[in-house]
């Protein structure tokens, strides 16, 4: 989902400052909460997992220029609910962070649109998740159905964020639509993917029940809300 490079030219990229502050802002008042509630050492080292994972996500693992940008499985629906919401989002604004200061210094400019592609689409699955999943069941009894709901709305969101980005970059014409269309048909295929990486995750902690009050892990993998 890494814009490409010219997309949104420079009089018009303080759009993405705004929305990447914005998320930034909702994901530290996230982190805030976590803090309350499991306390500031759980954070930090989830979070420093999460942003491990994310570099690993983006600069090791296979992805590929389609269209407007690159494909890349990015598992932010496993972070969710393996880490909670507040280190996801921190795991992929430092994991991002880091591989584009480190070894892709052209994508630093579209930092803040990556930063909202990748954020607004987690938050929205989180309440999602909130809605879909019942407060009496642990995140280990997820079924396929919810699992895929839920990374087809993150991966979703991905791709219409890409697709404004392109279309507030490039407008409307007919060779920018088609490459919108070619990148939302290539990574939807994600979704078909993300949901068993989901449950296999899952289904390996639900074997691992001695991580149950482990801080390196979300209690809600366990325990109901």
């Amino acid at each position: 989902m890494h814009i490409e490079p010219g997309l949104v030219d420079t009089t018009k990229i303080f759009l993405s400052y705004a929305t990447a502050t914005t998320a930034a802002l909702y994901a530290t008042k996230l982190a805030v909460d976590a803090v309350k509630k499991d306390g500031p050492l759980a954070l930090i080292a989830r979070a420093l997992l999460c942003v491990g994972l994310v570099f690993c996500f983006f600069e090791v693992a296979p992805h590929h220029p389609v269209g407007v940008s690159e494909v890349h499985l990015i598992l932010g629906t496993t972070l969710m609910l393996i880490f909670g919401v507040a280190p996801a989002a921190i795991g992929l604004m430092g994991g991002l962070l880091i591989q584009s200061v480190f070894f892709a210094q052209q994508d630093l400019p579209q930092y803040g649109m990556n930063v909202t592609t990748l954020l607004v689409p987690l938050f929205a699955t989180a309440a999602l998740a909130r809605r879909i999943v019942p407060a009496n069941v642990a995140y280990v009894d997820l079924t396929y159905g919810q699992a895929f709901k839920l990374s087809a709305a993150y991966q979703g969101g991905i791709v219409a964020w890409v697709a404004f980005w392109a279309i507030y970059g490039r407008g409307v014409g007919m060779e920018n639509m088609s490459q919108i269309a070619t990148f939302g048909a290539a990574y939807m295929t994600v979704v078909l993917v993300e949901p068993l990486v989901d449950l296999g995750v899952l289904a390996a902690a639900k074997a691992m029940r001695r991580l149950q009050g482990n801080p390196l892990v979300n209690q809600r993998v366990y325990t109901a809300a």
